[in-house]
């Protein structure tokens, strides 16, 4: 039986694992849950997961949800799947799990808080937050020091000193990609200062490439529609309701 994957690409975890899969030919269908019309609050997706949150997978009889988990499953469980991604060996693996683990309470709170608070805010019908941006900013320019004093420590091209990507490698650059929605200016900005992230950023695009790049379209035209002007201007003419329905609640 076919593994089923539901997803809705706007969600960064979402893109990481259809990437995987795609990258390592795991054979899935990809059942749309739209967030903007509350899909995964319905008692059908309950069932799937309780937590009413994206990703979830279905395999068989078994039912999985959160991300990272999914990913530890998916890595292990199907056949082709290249040891880089979740070494067998136990050292190198409870090093990715360490990288998880932190990615939780620390990197992910940056994008998601940023884009939130500024760029999307009016889309949504929200106020600007300033303030709540700024300690967005706070969370994501220490979290990325990080990244580059000890995961990118080393001469490997990857976190923890590797030459292939890992899991970690992929959920985390996923996150960091919700940044593109702010446009080239401010995204320069706050990634500017680092370097060495930006060409681990390059490194795993290219080492998931095509399927990185078709998996973010969606993101990228989220990002044509809140920069460019004639389509803003459009928003404000009665398509904010369209705006809505690619954005509300998915990021």
């Amino acid at each position: 039986m076919k593994l089923k994957l539901y997803a809705d690409r706007m969600s960064q975890p979402v893109r990481a694992v259809i990437i995987f899969c795609k990258k390592n030919g795991i054979d899935f269908e990809e059942i749309r849950v739209d967030i903007a019309k509350r899909q995964n609050l319905t008692p059908e997706y309950a069932e799937i997961n309780p937590m009413k949150q994206l990703p979830a997978i279905v395999d068989g009889r078994f039912k999985l949800f959160e991300s990272h988990a999914i990913l530890v499953y998916l890595a292990s469980s199907f056949p082709g799947v290249a040891d880089h991604w979740y070494p067998a060996d136990v050292f190198k693996r409870s090093k990715i799990h360490l990288v998880l683990d932190w990615h939780h309470s620390n990197l992910r709170r940056g994008p998601t808080t940023i884009v939130r608070n500024t760029v999307l805010a009016p889309v949504l019908g929200r106020p600007l937050n300033p303030e709540a941006a700024a300690e967005g900013e706070k969370f994501l320019s220490a979290s990325l020091s990080k990244i580059e004093s000890v995961w990118l420590k080393g001469n490997g091209r990857f976190l923890l000193g590797g030459n292939q990507p890992s899991i970690a490698d992929l959920s985390l650059v996923c996150d960091i990609m919700q940044l593109e929605l702010l446009g080239e200016t401010e995204r320069n900005r706050l990634l500017g200062p680092y370097k060495e992230v930006q060409l681990w950023i390059e490194n795993t695009r290219n080492a998931t490439n095509p399927h990185f790049d078709e998996v973010h379209k969606i993101l990228m035209k989220a990002k044509e529609k809140l920069q460019n002007p004639r389509l803003k201007g459009a928003n404000n003419e009665g398509g904010e309701s369209d705006m809505k329905r690619t954005l509300h609640s998915r990021i």
